[in-house]
């Protein structure tokens, strides 16, 4: 199939426009754009077509609850890593929309898939997560292009997270995601906006 500049440039601007949500609205997103959430990451590419990926959609608030402990206790330690002036900046920082985002969604991968079988992943099985991790950006480019944001808490304890999911012992965790309609929007990231650091360009050299 053939795509015209019409349809470049809005893949452009998705690609543009996509940002890392962390103030959320508490509305919530309705099941059929969960639905068309779930059938794009379906499109995602993956090693061997392994499609390793294995979402848990958190809906009880009790575990919504210790996830975001988990978050908060990971966070105080992080802040100790930097200096006192650093550390200033760095609380100051909203790092999760975790109380308000209306769907949570914990993200594993199987290191044991059935599909596939071992093709292209032998001398390099990490390509499992980084599949996962392409079908995550899949859906995080589906979502923007539903007005529908999405931010990517990183700040937790995969063995944490792995031990309150009851997740299967071959599942590793690579990501817990917040879904919802951001409160506001601004052009700019939240890393530009509080000056901690803006986009550098991608280094490309040749050999």
């Amino acid at each position: 199939m053939n795509f015209f500049p019409a349809q470049a440039n809005t893949l452009n601007d998705i690609l543009r426009w996509r940002r890392d949500v962390r103030h959320f609205r508490t509305d919530l997103v309705a099941d059929c754009a969960i639905d068309r959430l779930r059938a794009a990451m379906d499109l995602a590419p993956s090693v061997g077509n392994s499609r390793p990926w294995r979402v848990m959609q958190v809906k009880d608030q009790t575990l919504r609850d210790q996830v975001q402990d988990i978050f908060e206790s990971c966070n105080r330690e992080a802040a100790t890593a930097y200096d006192e002036a650093t550390r200033a900046e760095y609380v100051r920082l909203k790092l999760a929309g975790l109380r308000a985002a209306p769907v949570h969604l914990a993200v594993f991968t199987d290191t044991a898939p059935i599909e596939g079988r071992g093709l292209g992943r032998r001398t390099m099985p990490e390509t499992l997560q980084f599949s996962t991790v392409m079908a995550i950006h899949t859906l995080w480019l589906a979502a923007r292009a539903e007005n529908i944001g999405l931010g990517w808490v990183s700040i937790l304890a995969p063995a944490a997270i792995h031990a309150l999911l009851g997740a299967p012992d071959s599942w590793i965790f690579t990501g817990y995601l917040c879904l919802g309609y951001a409160e506001f929007a601004d052009d700019r990231p939240l890393l530009h906006r509080t000056g901690w650091q803006c986009d550098i360009p991608t280094q490309w050299t040749e050999r």
